[in-house]
């Protein structure tokens, strides 16, 4: 957030920044679960452990709290796609298409190592879509307008003929694809064995990748007619 409270984050003691994640963990949980207006701050504080003037002193209010924990999670999962990415195209060995795609795939399917948080993380944010209670511009600037140029730099390096309009095209289907796995990994997975379907990740990343490639190579070969 931009105000005052998480600037000086870095001057916080050690027992601060742990009452301060605690928070943030503790606000993840609680809203995912209630809904914003269904959570109260002596939830809040109480799930921390925290006193009840913890909240104004390290977020302000309620609300900065929300906006905070959408930032550190969006910068959380932006960081670690921006460095995939990074490491293929500034590594040792040629960066190649397949290499590109497989990095991005894992990091943005990292999440699901922690089941249990990606699948609070998903409730918040459903519900976000439905109540919207942050800027529109949060989700944007906190992680898709970063990764989307990192990643459209990066395709466009790999494979010189494609378009830009094209590149973007391809960017939208692979995120849905991996949109698709994380979503199906949650709900069609059923216990008790009525399971719809199994995802096994790095089979599903195999599959991403494979096909995304091939469809990105023939929009190229069109391009380049």
């Amino acid at each position: 957030m931009t105000g005052s409270h998480t600037q000086n984050a870095p001057n916080l003691t050690g027992e601060a920044q742990e009452a301060q994640q605690r928070l943030l963990d503790a606000a993840e949980e609680m809203f995912a679960q209630k809904g914003f207006n269904g959570t109260s701050i002596r939830d809040l504080t109480t799930k921390a452990n925290c006193n009840l003037a913890s909240i104004n002193y390290h977020f302000g209010d309620k609300q900065e709290l929300y906006e905070e924990l959408f930032r550190w999670r969006l910068r959380e999962m932006r960081d670690s796609r921006l460095k995939a990415i990074k490491a293929v195209m500034t590594g040792k060995a040629k960066p190649t298409l397949e290499k590109l795609l497989h990095a991005y795939a894992v990091a943005f399917l990292e999440p699901l190592s922690d089941p249990e948080r990606n699948w609070r993380f998903m409730q918040l944010f459903a519900r976000e879509l439905v109540e919207q209670r942050l800027s529109r511009n949060t989700f944007l600037e906190e992680m898709a307008a970063p990764i989307m140029a990192a990643l459209e730099k990066a395709i466009a390096a790999v494979c010189p003929h494609l378009d830009k309009r094209n590149v973007q095209m391809s960017i939208h289907s692979i995120v849905g694809q991996l949109i698709h796995v994380m979503h199906a990994k949650a709900m069609l997975e059923g216990g008790q064995g009525r399971a719809i379907a199994t995802f096994d990740i790095d089979e599903a990343i195999d599959h991403i990748v494979k096909f995304s490639a091939a469809g990105i190579r023939a929009f190229a070969k069109g391009d380049k007619k």
